[in-house]
């Protein structure tokens, strides 16, 4: 897959909220996730897709409801990617919050190899 239609095809899926499946088709197996900053519930850096699902599955067991996600259209600048992510969700632990980030995706050999979220 080009990095533009790996592009459009995880926002398809994320729109969806299919995570999983966004995951197991798009990422390379030594992927890296880069976090704005470590918190107690997430480091820095999360390296390996195992983890990384992990990470995502811990992130949605915080998560008591989700009020809003959208993801914008991609755009596209050679092997990298970006699109924006707003969501407005409560958490178990501390209530509302409403975020919204900059996802900026690498690619190499046709997967998502790095993702990097600025906020």
């Amino acid at each position: 897959m080009t990095t533009k239609e790996i592009a459009n095809r995880i926002v398809e899926l994320c729109r969806k909220g299919d995570f999983e499946t966004a995951q197991k088709e798009l990422f390379a197996e030594d992927a890296v996730s880069i976090e704005p900053y470590s918190t107690p519930a997430f480091e820095k850096e999360t390296k390996g897709l195992k983890a990384i699902k992990e990470k995502g599955e811990k992130w949605n067991s915080m998560v008591e409801k989700t009020h809003k996600f959208e993801v914008s259209d991609p755009v596209v600048a050679g092997s990298s990617f970006a699109c924006a992510l707003h969501m407005h969700v409560t958490m178990k632990e501390r209530g509302e919050m409403d975020m919204t980030e900059l996802c900026v995706y690498k690619v190499k050999d046709g997967k998502i190899i790095e993702e990097q979220f600025f906020m």
